[in-house]
């Protein structure tokens, strides 16, 4: 109830209990319509009923579309905490690129949202060497500097090399020593570098490379195509490109000598800054890129298989349960991933609040035709167009399903958080039935029935 009613409804109660009311009255105030107080009466009720709100408004009809196959959702009032609406709601299941909302939810806990990846040149033990230690940032750009990619403005190569021949050649210790060797350090991020139940198609329609700590421009082929044909060999591709400036042929693999000079260092964009990339457009390199240096962080390893306990420290935060849940990449590409639709909803009470750092996810969240993925043709057309602006949610696609969390402001005035599934053989239009089912969400509003 709102503020109004409850208050007048504790006026009515204390009347009941004072003889003066009836229960007739009290069913009225609680619903907020009564104009006067009924005539007083000197009956006393025995009990007092409680009241409660008609919730009439179905989907049952949108819900049951079979475009939907396997459906799991769950609708919250996010100002009471209230289940409006509940299909499996605590099932935890693969949530596809949603899963990024909860993996950046972890970073920005762990590493704040002004945290940048680090790539530096250090001075090598052999005479004549210098070696590129990669730091986890994907977006360092082989572009020349100043160029804009798809993650933006960017660290380029050309800069560190300039930055590493400068230093190299003004060591005394370098005169008559030229420089022939690079030595490539990847090994922030530890093996394998393919998540195994990822589908190896996803390198060929460029939605994923190989992940290792020193590539560039996110391995693509094409550094301004976001979907770009990605590599078999990411740190190759970014060794030649930075030997090439610094006009050596000799390459090999190998590790930073501890304590050695820094001769150059470049730093990505921020995380805020990614998110962006990440949320609104749904890059999969960049959130396990983020998504592997949070797991880092909080000691929990550097492989595929720290990411479940990384993210789960990340996420403690917020007070939320995470039992149950298992994150088994940073991006949602995985069929592994099992996350509640509850538990998202939850979260996003805490990203429509902006809480902690959460402001940074809300602001980048795609808007029913108005921003990012959701303002793609075919999403939220025709009747469901009445939403336009009024729902901010992540989307979710891969080959075993479609899936859309986030925050709508209902019809009514109502804040809800929602988390819809669509799992098992699903087809491209079972986007257009989770919007019309989201749609049903924004009608009815605090009026939605279970």
């Amino acid at each position: 109830l709102a503020k109004p009613v409850r208050i007048s409804l504790i006026a009515a109660l204390i009347a009941v209990l004072a003889g003066g009311v009836t229960a007739t009255t009290i069913a009225l105030v609680s619903r907020g319509t009564a104009k006067t107080a009924a005539a007083p009466t000197t009956q006393t009720p025995t009990s007092t009923p409680t009241p409660t709100l008609a919730r009439a408004c179905s989907v049952a009809d949108r819900a049951a579309d079979p475009r939907l196959a396997n459906l799991q959702a769950e609708v919250l009032n996010a100002a009471t905490g209230e289940v409006l609406f509940d299909r499996g709601g605590l099932t935890a299941s693969r949530a596809a690129s949603v899963t990024k909302v909860p993996t950046m939810a972890a970073t920005l806990a762990v590493l704040g949202p002004d945290y940048r990846v680090k790539t530096r040149v250090v001075a090598g033990t052999e005479p004549g060497s210098i070696v590129l230690v990669g730091g986890g940032d994907i977006t360092l750009s082989r572009t020349p500097s100043g160029h804009r990619t798809v993650y933006g403005s960017v660290a380029h190569l050309d800069a560190l090399a300039d930055q590493a021949l400068k230093a190299y050649s003004s060591d005394p210790a370098n005169v008559d020593v030229p420089l022939t060797k690079l030595i490539v350090d990847a090994s922030v991020f530890g093996g394998p570098s393919w998540q195994p139940s990822w589908n190896k198609k996803e390198i060929r329609d460029g939605y994923m490379p190989h992940i290792t700590g020193l590539m560039v421009d996110g391995d693509r082929a094409n550094p301004d195509d976001g979907t770009s044909q990605r590599s078999t060999d990411p740190i190759g591709r970014a060794a030649k490109a930075f030997a090439k400036l610094i006009g050596v042929t000799q390459i090999e693999a190998g590790t930073a000598p501890a304590g050695a000079k820094v001769l150059g260092s470049v730093s990505s964009p921020s995380v805020s800054a990614l998110m962006e990339r990440i949320i609104t457009y749904s890059d999969n390199t960049a959130a396990e890129m983020l998504a592997r240096l949070t797991a880092i962080k909080v000691g929990a390893g550097n492989t595929f298989t720290a990411i479940d306990a990384g993210t789960k420290q990340g996420l403690a935060a917020y007070g939320i349960d995470t039992a149950g849940l298992h994150f088994a990449d940073g991006s949602g590409l995985s069929d592994d991933n099992a996350i509640t639709p509850d538990y998202l909803n939850h979260l996003f009470v805490k990203v429509a609040a902006r809480e902690g750092n959460l402001g940074v996810i809300l602001d980048n969240l795609p808007i029913a035709r108005k921003k990012g993925s959701l303002s793609y043709s075919g999403r939220f057309e025709g009747p469901n167009a009445v939403v336009a602006g009024k729902l901010l949610a992540k989307t979710g696609w891969i080959d075993t399903g479609y899936t859309l969390s986030g925050i709508i402001h209902a019809k009514d005035g109502t804040l809800l958080t929602f988390t819809i599934y669509a799992l098992g053989d699903v087809g491209d239009s079972a986007k257009q039935a989770i919007d019309t089912l989201a749609t049903g969400f924004y009608l009815c509003g605090n009026k939605l029935a279970k």
